[in-house]
């Protein structure tokens, strides 16, 4: 991914010029020779450092060891600081007349660092400790019922567990509480980092930090907030009516002392440890006649057939081929890693991988034989064929047209894992009897639906943070307000401005942007509704496959190897025919869903105040 890359410079490049801090007189005196011969010499050592980062991030999430993890937390603090270097480097530049091709690359290289440092070496140092220690306090949380033993303390996967599985109410609010005992102690830090943080932006020329990140999405920074709030817009009368029928299955389940039927719901409720996806409680907002026609169970289907789980990848690399794209290299069947070793632990989370910005491609994840990781292993080789295709660029456009693309474009080829496409590859033999369309929209619903909101506030939160509309002791209250306003969900305990609830969720404590994944929910159902609209496909966008027609192939490949190269609206409108983002198509993928919504909860009182 491009932002790694970027990271990954060595001082030798700052040599050939003068840094940011320099005098005003210096920097005039640069042209666009010296630009070009910087940037030249960067992405000879971008290419050379991105390799040797990569090698070293796939050794330790194979080789879990006290070694390996020093050595990977050596290499990338190194490259935060060379990238902050870099970053001001290309500053210089900033009044010096370019073409668009270098102010391109140029622009990459300040908006690659999610935390500039001011250029001083003392600040720099702090903020990188605030950051290591954010992240190293979020890592290590637990938290320690008072019914329990001291050594039955639960960590975060076993607080999900609960949040996912238990149906008490009592219990549900206790981990709910309890995780976030784990962040006040890094709202102080936070704070600092805020400061810090700012002051680097400043000095790229930025308003601050949070204007910093909305610079990078080729529009100007508040339109693409307006933007933003449009497709919510857009989108939010199908979740309320999602959120009035869930609202209304929970009262019944918990009683309305606890779930009001007017009012927000209380976030421990929802399945998930952050209210962001609601999909661990289907079971209490099915359908009453859920079940009726005949479902489609793909892990019975892969067992039936005897699959492998190099059998699944195979499958999902032969849904690209027949789009005509070429095989993966031998190389990724050699070095990727598909199942659990025996003899060590490693990192199991599925990820996409290519360790050399051409063809060492790589898929890494421990494959359960299951309907889950059969749709994970499509969604993992889409963002293979992204990186393949866009590798040809240079170092400095090869990543994701804007940070949501290579999310979409993974789920966009998961939306294609139809009953239609098992039919054509041959695991259903038979397409099932009966209509199970609602059951299936809803639970994708609850996860799809339900994330935008929160997907929307996160970031308008830390916006507010950067800019000083919220001071620390309003983080909490403008944080709860957000949630409430967006969500139409509230706090199951008293919550006061000591609290820091933000922290609770990693992407707070870990500085990584958050905009990108509501960017994808969105854009996903574009690509795909372009996509089978290419492919002259005439029926309900949810039952669409885009298996085995070659011009929409070739369309999607087109668009992929266009990297970063051009704004993501070309993009865009080299995908889809429009250069705007638009939620038109997600609606018209839950169409039948809205409808069936409508009718629940007729004579209930939907919306909160």
């Amino acid at each position: 991914m491009l932002r790694s890359l970027i990271a990954l410079l060595v001082t030798s490049l700052l040599a050939c010029a003068p840094l940011h801090a320099k005098k005003e007189s210096a920097q005039s005196a640069l042209t666009e020779a010296d630009a070009i011969e910087f940037l030249d010499a960067a992405e000879i050592e971008i290419r050379e450092r991105s390799e040797e980062g990569a090698r070293l991030a796939w050794i330790a999430a194979n080789f879990i060891t006290y070694d390996s993890q020093f050595v990977v937390a050596r290499h990338d603090a190194r490259s935060t600081l060379y990238a902050v270097q870099l970053a001001k480097r290309a500053a210089d530049f900033d009044k010096v007349k370019v073409g668009a091709v270098v102010r391109r690359k140029l622009d990459t290289l300040k908006q690659a660092i999610r935390l500039p440092a001011p250029d001083n070496k003392a600040l720099a140092e702090e903020l990188s400790t605030i950051t290591a220690g954010l992240e190293a306090r979020y890592g290590k949380g637990k938290y320690c019922p008072s019914n329990r033993s001291s050594d039955e303390c639960l960590d975060l996967v076993q607080m999900n567990k609960v949040m996912a599985n238990s149906r008490d109410a009592a219990e549900l609010q206790d981990v709910w509480a309890g995780w976030r005992e784990v962040s006040p102690p890094m709202k102080k830090e936070y704070a600092r980092q805020v400061e810090i943080t700012n002051q680097g932006a400043q000095e790229l020329g930025f308003k601050d930090l949070g204007y910093m990140w909305r610079s990078g999405y080729d529009m100007d920074p508040d339109a693409f907030a307006a933007d933003a709030d449009a497709q919510w817009n857009r989108v939010k009368p199908l979740y309320d009516a999602l959120h009035c029928h869930v609202r209304a299955k929970l009262s019944e389940h918990y009683g309305s002392d606890i779930v009001n039927t007017k009012g927000k719901i209380p976030a421990h409720l929802l399945g998930n440890m952050w209210a962001q996806q609601w999909g661990n409680i289907y079971d209490l907002v099915k359908p009453e006649n859920s079940g009726q026609g005949e479902a489609i169970d793909i892990t019975q289907l892969i067992e039936d057939s005897e699959m492998s789980e190099l059998d699944m990848v195979r499958t999902a690399e032969n849904f690209f081929t027949s789009l005509g794209l070429a095989k993966l290299p031998d190389t990724f069947w050699e070095r990727s890693l598909f199942t659990q070793p025996r003899d060590r632990d490693v990192v199991c989370h599925a990820s996409a991988w290519n360790l050399d910005s051409k063809e060492d491609l790589r898929i890494k994840m421990c494959i359960q034989k299951d309907a889950e990781d059969f749709t994970t292993i499509h969604h993992e080789l889409g963002h293979n064929y992204y990186q393949r295709a866009y590798n040809q660029q240079p170092v400095y456009f090869q990543g994701s047209a804007n940070d949501g693309f290579h999310e979409a474009l993974g789920d966009t080829i998961s939306l294609s894992v139809t009953p239609d496409y098992l039919l054509k590859i041959g695991m259903l033999k038979d397409k099932p009897e009966g209509n199970n369309d609602i059951d299936q929209l809803l639970q994708m619903a609850l996860d799809k639906v339900a994330f935008l909101p929160f997907g929307l506030l996160v970031d308008k939160w830390r916006w507010q943070v950067f800019s000083g509309e919220l001071s620390p002791e309003e983080y909490n209250k403008g944080w709860w307000a957000l949630r409430e306003k967006y969500q139409g969900i509230q706090a199951p305990v008293a919550r006061t401005a000591d609290h820091f609830d933000a922290g609770a969720k990693y992407h707070i404590p870990g500085n990584t942007p958050y905009m990108r994944y509501f960017l994808a929910h969105i854009q996903q159902f574009q690509f795909h509704q372009a996509l089978c609209e290419a492919a002259n496909y005439d029926g309900p966008l949810h039952e669409c496959t885009i298996y085995g027609n070659k011009e929409v192939g070739q369309r999607l490949d087109a668009m992929m190897k266009l990297g970063t190269s051009k704004p993501w609206q070309e993009a865009m409108q080299a995908l889809t025919g429009q250069a705007e983002l638009d939620s038109g198509a997600l609606l018209a993928y839950f169409a039948p869903l809205k409808a069936w919504l409508d009718e629940q909860n007729e004579g209930r009182q939907c919306g909160w105040e």
